[in-house]
């Protein structure tokens, strides 16, 4: 077959429609644990085919530039090796500064690298939104204006707000909610002033000749200033307890901020994309919130949370706490009929999935009805604790979400709590006064018997005490639950 720039275009326009698809069969393989690692690999296979096609047009663009007769296409060209290199030195920069992150990186700091993630596409989309308006071809008519303006704007908002959750959620700034005085006004006056300067910038940002002006980048950099500030106070102002929320939120802005760069390069698979990224996000984020009874506006207004591992000032008024060994807690294991596992951020920090596992293997095959209840927001990101179990080979069937095992805790002998604790928090239900009052929890105070792991009576990470630890019913097993999950499956062998 002729190469031809025609057919060249086909192409690269049929790859970026199979990539497209194959993206699109990833979010669905995605939904499901079972069709998990057949989504992933989905994924990667249309990633790596959208750059190759990305890398293709690149280069054959060069070329034709290289090629062409008219002097101005000849005094900007360069030629299609030069330009591969560039792009195979980049590749070869993200490589070396990735791979190690990646292989180090530990499940328990995924959300906050995810977070750190969108950052990096966040701005991406505020230095395209730049270059497409420096360039002569870019600074063109108003709706392409309009394009770089709210590229620019979602792009800093992604940025800044990104980082600021990568330090909560690294411990690195507290989780505690930026309360400033009057701060929804100052949010409102600030997409006020975006609107303005976006209508001023499309009118009076480039000149007859379609050539930016000074005060277009003047308008430009001031809408760039704005997006850091409103992702930062934005951001800030959201607590500890809504941290799951926003990195679902973000990933849906650096979704946006993709489509907008998308629409600036005038490139469909961005669009696409950004798109899928942008609205599964959007659709997550609103998941997030029905399970924790929160409106979606009212966790961007800012959430409620104080600092981590502190004691609520009314703990003394909920009574004396129980506590248990890991011996007397392999024995109610062992006289058990039905077992029900929660989990939460706690048994990641521990890493005790793994000897948690080999308890649900040894617990099953004495005939004991085992399975896991996983609360929608458990640990700090979407989906962490079913990955974390089936990352210890715990079988998919028997790992349940909230609204599958809820009614089931009432016939259950013994509930296991291993580092959950707002998800399972009681006040949520009972006290209308408490600040996650509404919010959908697992009822394990309903079981027989509760055995909560936890390192100490501290809160958890939306610092509300939890009146579950004082009840009757329940028994605390102190210590590195890892440790404790070890000692009780040696108590079960003996």
């Amino acid at each position: 077959m002729l190469l031809t720039t025609e057919n060249i275009d086909q192409l690269i326009v049929g790859a970026y429609i199979v990539a497209g698809v194959l993206f699109i069969l990833s979010l669905a393989g995605l939904s499901k644990q079972t069709t998990a690692r057949m989504g992933n690999i989905a994924g990667m296979i249309g990633m790596v085919l959208a750059l190759i096609a990305t890398i293709s047009a690149s280069v054959w663009d060069s070329y034709l530039a290289s090629v062409d007769p008219d002097p101005l296409v000849q005094a900007t060209r360069q030629s299609p090796l030069m330009t591969l290199a560039l792009i195979v030195a980049v590749l070869l920069i993200g490589a070396l500064i990735g791979t190690p992150i990646a292989r180090k990186v530990e499940m328990t700091q995924m959300p906050e690298l995810i977070a750190i993630f969108h950052s990096f596409v966040g701005m991406a989309a505020v230095l395209v939104g730049f270059n497409s308006f420096a360039v002569p071809d870019g600074a063109g008519g108003p709706v392409h204006l309009v394009e770089v303006a709210l590229g620019v704007l979602i792009g800093a908002y992604t940025f800044t707000g990104s980082v600021i959750a990568y330090l909560k959620l690294s411990a690195k700034m507290s989780s505690a909610p930026l309360t400033l005085p009057g701060r929804n006004i100052l949010n409102l006056f600030g997409f006020v002033l975006f609107f303005a300067l976006m209508i001023w910038f499309t009118i009076s940002g480039t000149g007859a000749d379609h050539e930016p002006t000074t005060l277009g980048w003047i308008l430009i950099i001031a809408i760039a200033a704005i997006g850091f500030l409103l992702g930062f106070h934005m951001v800030a102002a959201i607590g500890g307890g809504d941290m799951p929320v926003v990195v679902s939120m973000l990933n849906s802005y650096s979704g946006w901020a993709a489509a907008a760069a998308g629409f600036m390069l005038n490139n469909n698979l961005l669009i696409i994309t950004g798109s899928l990224v942008g609205s599964s996000g959007a659709i997550l984020s609103y998941i997030m919130c029905r399970a924790m009874n929160r409106s979606f506006i009212s966790v961007i207004l800012g959430g409620f949370g104080v600092d981590t591992g502190t004691v609520a000032a009314s703990s003394d008024e909920h009574g004396e706490h129980r506590e248990i060994d890991a011996a007397g807690a392999a024995e109610m294991l062992r006289n058990a009929r039905s077992v029900i596992i929660t989990p939460g951020y706690g048994m990641a920090v521990a890493k005790a999935q793994y000897p948690v596992a080999e308890i649900t293997s040894k617990l099953r095959a004495q005939g004991v009805n085992v399975r896991f209840g996983v609360h929608p927001v458990a640990g700090r990101l979407p989906g962490h604790m079913n990955v974390l179990l089936a990352e210890a080979n715990v079988p998919y069937d028997i790992v349940l979400e909230m609204d599958e095992i809820n009614e089931d805790f009432a016939e259950t002998d013994v509930v296991l709590v291993i580092g959950a604790n707002d998800t399972v928090n009681p006040a949520a239900l009972d006290d209308p006064g408490s600040p996650i009052a509404g919010m959908p929890v697992l009822e394990v105070w309903k079981a027989e018997n509760v055995i909560v792991f936890k390192r100490s009576m501290a809160t958890g990470y939306a610092g509300v005490q939890n009146p579950l630890f004082f009840k009757e019913n329940t028994q605390m097993l102190f210590g590195d639950a890892k440790q404790r999950v070890e000692d009780i499956l040696r108590s079960l062998d003996s």
